[in-house]
């Protein structure tokens, strides 16, 4: 298992868009991803949990991967949250 602190700075927390776009780069990996976020933890695959956690502006949540590619899977979450959740103009999270 592979993890990371990150903060969430997007103006607006994770909902609708940069919560798509998490949502959009962790399906792009095999391995399980999760965030959690005041003790509660979401599939990083699933809109619907992300949306849930109602997770704020400049908040420390903690990204967590499981299984095959976790290491790249974890540095490609931590990239995007460091670009403000918006994918890569090029069409990639890498």
């Amino acid at each position: 298992m592979t993890s990371a602190d990150i903060v969430v700075r997007t103006g607006v927390g994770l909902h609708a868009r940069p919560a798509a776009a998490l949502v959009a780069a962790a399906r792009e990996f095999s391995c399980t991803l999760t965030v959690t976020y005041n003790g509660k933890v979401a599939d990083a695959k699933s809109i619907i949990q992300i949306l849930a956690l109602g997770v704020e502006d400049d908040a420390r949540v903690t990204l967590r991967a499981d299984g095959d590619g976790e290491g790249a899977a974890i540095q490609a979450m931590v990239r995007l949250a460091q670009q403000g959740f918006r994918p890569d103009p090029t069409g990639g999270t890498e």
